[in-house]
């Protein structure tokens, strides 16, 4: 199963959806996808199974249950996956699209791509080839230690 998370944003992200959409469609999805969509619930698709919003109880069952995490470019969520030992591939919502105030989850994505934690893309069209790594992509295990958060944003702002 497939989880996709999308945040609790009050701005949509239905390019993400609409690419998902397009991927089931042409076979090269095949798991249950399964989106927590906040804001974008509105969007509508015979493919997926999508929630506005869920109890933490159960977003932490789907979390442990998905094989693969897809997400938006927000730290928390990412953190959670990487916590779960899960697969993640992350998709920043842009300031361009009205998907968020600015372009911070590109930097965000783009750190822990480079750290080897995760599958990061910069465009939904980079989402097809992000599925076919993630069938061989190994994360790099993620070690829960303040020392290593910070490094991590220091890194952030000294880029």
């Amino acid at each position: 199963m497939i989880l996709v998370a999308l945040g609790t944003q009050d701005k949509k992200f239905t390019r993400l959806l609409v690419e998902l959409d397009r991927l089931i469609d042409e076979g090269l999805i095949q798991d249950k996808v399964i989106v927590q969509a906040g804001d974008s619930a509105t969007y509508k698709s015979s493919n997926m199974e999508i929630f506005d919003l869920i109890s933490k109880e159960d977003f932490d069952k789907l979390i442990k249950e998905c094989n693969l995490l897809i997400t938006h470019g927000g730290v928390g969520i990412i953190l959670t996956g990487l916590i779960n030992k899960r697969k993640v591939i992350a998709v920043p919502r842009y300031k361009k699209y009205k998907e968020h105030i600015n372009d911070h989850q590109l930097q965000i994505i783009e750190n822990f791509d480079a750290e080897g934690y995760i599958i990061g893309v910069k465009n939904v069209s980079d989402l097809e080839g992000a599925l076919e790594k993630a069938k061989t992509f190994t994360p790099k295990p993620y070690i829960r230690n303040k020392d290593n958060m910070l490094s991590l944003v220091k890194k952030l702002i000294d880029k």
